[in-house]
Parts: structure tokens; sequence; C-alpha cells
């Protein structure tokens, strides 16, 4: 992490290709990979499997650029990192699909247990890690904070059910386009009901 002096702006579509891209290029090499069988080391391998352990290294160099290019990754952008390398190696080491599976779980999951620990201390983990992008007044941190950590815990919930319930290509779908989707949306939808909570940060400089 950099101080906040050395960090720099970005053009928002090179950011968006960099978050992106990796769980695009796992969701077409599944596509690719998922009718064959691949026999590394004399062990056979699942085209989900070797695709989820492309995806780790995929991940961490589009981090790495983004940290290179930016100065700072965000404290979720590192959580997810580790919890993605730590699920993709036991999902390869053990040859099992499910720990890759569940690793969206404890994501979305942690996500919501640490908003929702911050709640009960009387604080807004969220405007910590986001102020910085959305200059908003306490109260209005506070309704989005309680809002999106019930809107984590649902879809850790949704990813049980569908990872238990479902065909892996119904997964790999809904992992890559449906939460997504349904987070910008949400986001969205916040952002819109709290516009009277914004700081007008230009106003206030004037």
């Amino acid at each position: 992490m950099t101080a906040e002096s050395d960090v720099k702006t970005l053009n928002p579509l090179v950011k968006q290709v960099l978050e992106l891209g990796p769980p695009i290029l796992f969701f077409v090499a599944y596509l690719r990979m998922r009718d064959e069988t691949y026999t590394i080391a004399g062990t056979d391998y699942s085209g989900f499997i070797v695709a989820a352990g492309v995806f780790v290294p995929i991940l961490l160099l589009s981090m790495a650029i983004l940290w290179k290019l930016t100065g700072k990754l965000s404290r979720m952008q590192v959580f997810t990192i580790v919890m993605v390398v730590l699920f993709g190696g036991l999902t390869v080491w053990f040859n099992d699909e499910r720990f890759f599976k569940m690793k969206t779980t404890l994501v979305y999951g942690m996500f919501s247990v640490i908003l929702g620990i911050g709640l009960l201390q009387g604080r807004s983990y969220l405007a910590w890690v986001m102020s910085e992008f959305l200059p908003m007044r306490d109260e209005g941190w506070m309704k989005l904070t309680k809002r999106l950590t019930w809107f984590f815990a649902g879809l850790a919930v949704a990813n049980e059910v569908v990872w238990r319930t479902m065909s892996t290509d119904a997964w790999v779908k809904i992992e890559t386009f449906g939460f997504p989707i349904l987070m910008f949306l949400f986001l969205w939808g916040q952002i819109m009901s709290l516009q009277r909570y914004l700081i007008d940060t230009e106003a206030e400089d004037a």
C-alpha cells in the first residue's frame, strides 16, 4: 500500500477491464474446457478445475497491473484476492470443484459479517473503504451499510442454493454475470435513493 499522495488516477475503462477481465476469461476458458479431461502429473482434472487453476494467476496479474497503475488496491480487492488464491489452490490440490464454488459464499458471507460487526459498534466500515470515492454524510453511510450487509448475506445464501441445486454451467453463468449485475443494480438503486446524503465536495471547497 502507498501513501495517499502516491495514488494515481486511472482511466475508468482500463480499470473495468482489469477488474472484470479475469472472471470473463474464466468464463470463456470454462466454456472451451468444460467437456475435456486433462491429465497432469498422472492425475485427471476436469475442465472446470483447470479453468479455476488458470483463473488464479490471471487474477493476480490483473491486480498487479492495477496496483502498478494506481498505486493501491482496496481492502475488499485484497481480501478477494486472498480468498481466490486460497480456494483456487484448494480446488486444484484436492481436485474438487466444490472449494471454488464455496469461495463465493465465503467472500459474500465475510463481507456481510465484517459490515455487521461494524454496525454493532455503531460504525460503517463501508465508509472507511469507500468514502474517498463517494463522499456522503454519516447517516447515509449507515443506511447503505445496513442494506449492503443484508444484500451480501442474501448473495451468500443464493450462491449456496445455486451451486448445490443447479448445474455447474448454471453456476458459472450466474457467478460471472448474474451476481455482478445484481450488485450493480443494487448499488445504483441505493445511490439514487441516498442522493440527499451525498456531499457536494466542489460546493464545499468553493
